[in-house]
């Protein structure tokens, strides 16, 4: 059941859509390039684009009468991702968009001054993607989903609904420099939940299962799985293992729990790509990437699917379902 609305973004950009009557689009086609580093046959991030294509034509644009939107999907294949990257560069774009420091960083190199338009960037500055916030300057811009301490937060969330854990495995991409401040926040956070944590390093999916299986040669083990590519395209191959190994798992993403996983605290996806769509308009309309601020989110929705705590034997506490956003039964 859906509780409450969670996102709110900093910034009159993203604060209000603009009334029909003032977003009368060009007359000239614009070539708006879509590089995702998921899988095209996911539903989520189809239902990612459709919200981003929606949110365009109310702003006026609609794709085959004043835009032409040309989109690639890397199914988690950086060599593919990659190629794709420089395919999309070639169709000369107005502007590109893109999911992930998988995806920005073989397209920063080769788009040159093309406009870049970014969701799920963690730390984009801390990553070299812009100068700051508040001003990005070059070319790029975007929209980053939350300071590294949420993933504290995270496995706050996990002890809360699975007291009994002691260990957890975090799951992570050491080669995205990100996931590595997000795993500091989670080590920071872990001795005052009495959890001893591990990083367990995953840079394709056959290192996963056995990460996975790791943990569960011994008791009170719990599993925090880091937003990535990899995670994302081979989630039900992690939710089918921790379930087979009743191991407790929190997840960044809502689709994650939809799928059968247990708990995820994080940002509607979804929501992002409607605001990326509020950029991409601007920059159609003149305005640069240097001049629009990266936004962050500030709220997160929390997610619990009661039927697999049931499966692991956990009773969701009261206070925990009342400060969901969902609950699945």
């Amino acid at each position: 059941m859906r509780r409450r609305e969670f996102i709110a973004l900093l910034g009159g950009g993203a604060a209000a859509w603009p009334l029909p009557a003032l977003a009368q689009a060009s007359d000239r086609m614009r070539r708006i390039g879509v590089l995702s580093p998921f899988a095209e046959n996911d539903p989520d991030t189809r239902a990612n684009e459709t919200a981003f294509r929606q949110a365009l034509e109310k702003l006026g644009w609609t794709d085959g009468r004043n835009i032409h939107i040309d989109s690639r999907w890397g199914g988690g294949n950086a060599e593919r991702i990659h190629a794709q990257a420089i395919e999309l560069v070639d169709l000369k774009p107005d502007v590109l968009v893109v999911s992930t420091a998988l995806v920005l960083q073989p397209l920063r190199q080769a788009a040159g001054d093309i406009p870049i338009v970014f969701t799920q960037i963690t730390d984009p500055v801390g990553s070299g993607f812009v100068a700051s916030l508040a001003r990005p300057g070059g070319s790029i811009t975007g929209f980053t989903p939350a300071e590294f301490s949420i993933y504290g937060k995270s496995l706050e969330v996990l002890k809360e609904l699975a007291p009994a854990v002691t260990r957890a495995a975090v799951i992570l991409n050491p080669d995205q420099s990100p996931q590595m401040g997000m795993w500091s926040a989670i080590e920071a956070a872990a001795p005052r939940l009495g959890v001893k944590v591990t990083a367990s390093p995953v840079r394709d999916a056959a290192d996963l299962e056995p990460a996975i299986d790791a943990l569960a040669r011994a008791p009170k083990g719990g599993l925090v799985v880091l937003p990535s590519p990899i995670t994302q395209v081979n989630r039900k191959l992690i939710i089918t293992a921790a379930a087979r190994h009743r191991l407790p798992a929190i997840y960044a993403f809502r689709h994650f729990v939809q799928d059968g996983g247990l708990v995820s605290y994080g940002i509607d996806l979804a929501d992002q790509y409607r605001q990326a769509a509020l950029y991409v308009d601007r920059i159609l309309r003149g305005e640069k990437p240097a001049e629009l601020p990266v936004q962050q989110s500030t709220k997160f929705e929390l997610v619990i699917n009661v039927k697999t705590a049931k499966a692991l034997g956990l009773e969701v506490p009261l206070q925990l379902q009342q400060r969901a956003d969902e609950v699945i039964e």
